[in-house]
């Protein structure tokens, strides 16, 4: 079966299947990762090879297949400089692979899901992912500040440590949900950059989402 039938099978289903496992990966992965569990670190693994190849399959782009498999090495070659002696080089890579892979995805999703035609569950779930993606990719973005300014952050210190990503798929919700409990604020002005855009963002997409995927339907409808 090419890549075309896989797609066209399975396109609008993979859309609910990577957010399950998105979901797994920051809600449940994560957490226990950051107790020092050492089996879910490699289970993140899995599931971010897995990610990866849904992705691929949505979008079937050539471009695409060269960002994942840079992706991919940059994830290998941190593993294994994190076994040597983590560093702050194999926080980068990491922060740059997820950050890869999160644009990447966001850009296929939002393609599958604003495309013309009916609006189905699976589209529904596709906007939820975007929206997940978009913490994703924030929080490779704190990664990077943290790195060059050490005091970016209060409340937070971005090291290679096992809590780490716990940490930041926590502040990245917190802002872009505009919760701020407060116990992790930005200090730095490109940190504060960076958390207005992602709080703006979260306060339109919703309304800006809603609007979008009722005029798909109604267009579809009047189609028929």
């Amino acid at each position: 079966m090419t890549t075309e039938q896989l797609r066209e099978r399975w396109g609008d289903s993979l859309l609910t299947v990577l957010t399950v496992v998105l979901l797994i990966m920051m809600f449940v992965v994560a957490p226990l990762q950051a107790l020092g569990l050492f089996e879910f670190q490699v289970f993140e693994l899995l599931l971010a090879l897995f990610l990866v190849g849904g992705v691929f399959v949505m979008s079937g782009s050539a471009l695409v297949v060269v960002m994942m498999l840079v992706a991919l090495i940059m994830i290998a070659v941190g593993a294994v400089l994190r076994l040597r002696a983590p560093s702050i080089l194999d926080l980068n890579l990491f922060a740059g692979s997820w950050l890869m892979v999160g644009i990447t995805m966001a850009v296929t999703v939002a393609r599958a899901t604003f495309a013309p035609g009916r609006v189905t569950y699976h589209r529904v779930i596709g906007a939820v992912l975007l929206y997940l993606t978009v913490a994703v990719i924030f929080a490779a973005l704190y990664t990077f500040v943290g790195t060059l300014v050490p005091r970016a952050f209060s409340g937070m210190k971005v090291e290679d440590s096992p809590a780490l990503a716990s940490q930041l798929i926590y502040f990245s919700f917190a802002t872009l949900t505009t919760t701020g409990y407060g116990d992790v604020a930005p200090l730095h002005p490109i940190a504060r950059s960076l958390c207005n855009v992602e709080a703006i963002f979260g306060q339109l997409f919703p309304a800006t989402v809603l609007a979008r995927l009722v005029t798909l339907e109604l267009a579809h409808r009047d189609r028929e």
